[in-house]
């Protein structure tokens, strides 16, 4: 069976969008049964799990002899396992690919820096988002907006594309990023409304263990 590794314990602030969600989601959109393996700061840490996983950052995919770390190669892995998460026509599956680079090299770069920006403002006014930062992300949610007027998807219908993208919006959070553009909200919201979103975000957030607190200092990939 698949083993799936994510965090037992992290800030309640990022509950919900870990990367793991992402590989529980693909994972529940083809029916595919998996284990998951809590892991804390002694795990990524130690030997046996970076062999796992370079870094000691979550998720990471075990299944048989192989060994995947970076959410956006998990899912890729996953989609290509069933054709209602990747078409099987070679041109559909390279707009497919495209469109899983772009979420996570054109759009969600940016989105994770204003993130940070935001969090450590709460500490150090000096680390408020930069002017340029809002912009960039802005100018890259505009460039978006036309690709998903008039339709529900990336694609003619939902894809491992969608898994990565919807994810990326849902770093946005209610903030006006994705409010002020109705488009991008009404697709973030029907990515959410997919029961296998729904499940998977479920046993996400049953996972975790509050009795540990904020020993735990986790990063994903």
């Amino acid at each position: 069976m698949i083993k799936v590794y994510s965090y037992r314990w992290v800030p309640p602030i990022v509950r919900g969008v870990v990367r793991d969600v992402r590989v529980r989601w693909a994972l529940e959109e083809i029916g595919l049964p998996y284990e998951n393996v809590l892991i804390g700061p002694a795990e990524q840490k130690s030997d046996e799990y970076r062999a796992i996983q370079p870094f000691g950052q979550v998720p990471a995919l075990v299944e048989d002899d192989l060994t995947l770390s970076e959410s956006g190669a998990i899912v890729h892995y996953v989609a290509q396992k069933s054709e209602k998460l990747m078409p099987k026509e070679p041109a559909a599956q390279a707009r497919v690919t495209s469109w899983m680079f772009a979420a996570l090299n054109s759009v969600e770069p940016f989105v994770q820096q204003w993130q940070l920006d935001v969090f450590f403002a709460k500490e150090d006014a000096k680390a408020a988002p930069k002017t340029r930062l809002l912009e960039l992300v802005g100018s890259r949610l505009d460039a978006l907006v036309p690709k998903l007027e008039g339709r529900e998807y990336l694609e003619d219908r939902f894809t491992a594309a969608d898994i990565l993208m919807g994810s990326v919006m849902r770093m946005l959070f209610g903030t006006e990023f994705i409010t002020s553009r109705p488009v991008l909200l009404e697709y973030r919201k029907r990515c959410e409304a997919r029961p296998a979103f729904k499940k998977a975000l479920a046993d996400h957030m049953a996972s975790f263990d509050d009795s540990l607190g904020s020993k735990e200092m986790p990063k994903s990939s």
